[in-house]
């Protein structure tokens, strides 16, 4: 049975693929001082180790040993795998795809469970993904779920591939996305959707500092309750 850490502060940012999730809940831990987990990193990983392996999306079994034994870390805002630096492997339109086809396999989610609430720490920790306040850390102190319309998430998509120089093309990236979020969402083990009890935050007209600004404010609401 696993036992929680009530004393240790956690904010939950889940959302789908280019909702701003990853950069707002990364700077977010930054304001706050508190540890970051990116948590679709991890299936991401796993889908580059099984590519690598040669092994099947769909040997279920073959991927959880995969994924309950991977090298992982994080540093310096880079992610190492086995030593190796893959902070911009991990990113290819194929390995995001591979990830979500993964995703689905219950084995899998739950073979990387415990390596998730292992970065549950002092002095806190703010994790983003798809069931980071469903399933992950149900009893965060604050959970939000960001969305956004499709076409700025795949305009954002389109732009963060294009800085890490990757070939993209705007058609193409709504169809993928609209294909993942349907996976995600369909999906018998932990769907994607917003926790009970999360804030919504719509970031199709937000930037970085807006969005960011709102959840801090959330989270001082949450810590400090007015009349408190």
């Amino acid at each position: 049975m696993t036992v929680v850490d009530d004393s240790i502060p956690v904010i939950t940012v889940d959302g789908p693929t280019a909702s701003g999730k990853g950069t707002v809940a990364h700077r977010v831990a930054d304001e706050l001082g508190f540890h970051y987990l990116d948590s679709g990193a991890l299936y991401r990983l796993t889908a580059l180790a099984s590519a690598r392996h040669g092994i099947d999306p769909d040997d279920v079994s073959a991927l959880a040993v995969l994924a309950e034994t991977l090298d992982v870390r994080f540093r310096d805002q880079r992610i190492w795998l086995a030593g190796e630096d893959v902070t911009d492997a991990i990113r290819a339109e194929a390995i995001g795809n591979r990830a979500s086809s993964i995703a689905v396999h219950k084995a899998v989610r739950q073979a990387l469970r415990a390596l998730q609430r292992g970065f549950k720490t002092a002095p806190g920790l703010v994790a983003d993904g798809r069931d980071m306040g469903t399933v992950i850390f149900p009893e965060a102190d604050l959970k939000v779920f960001l969305t956004a319309t499709p076409q700025a998430r795949a305009e954002r998509r389109y732009k963060q591939l294009i800085e890490k120089g990757f070939s993209a093309n705007i058609d193409s990236l709504m169809l993928d996305l609209e294909a993942r979020d349907a996976r995600d969402r369909t999906r018998a083990e932990a769907p994607l959707r917003p926790a009970e009890g999360a804030r919504v935050l719509d970031t199709s007209g937000l930037n970085v500092d807006q969005a960011v600004a709102q959840v801090l404010e959330w989270f001082a609401q949450v810590q400090y309750p007015q009349g408190a």
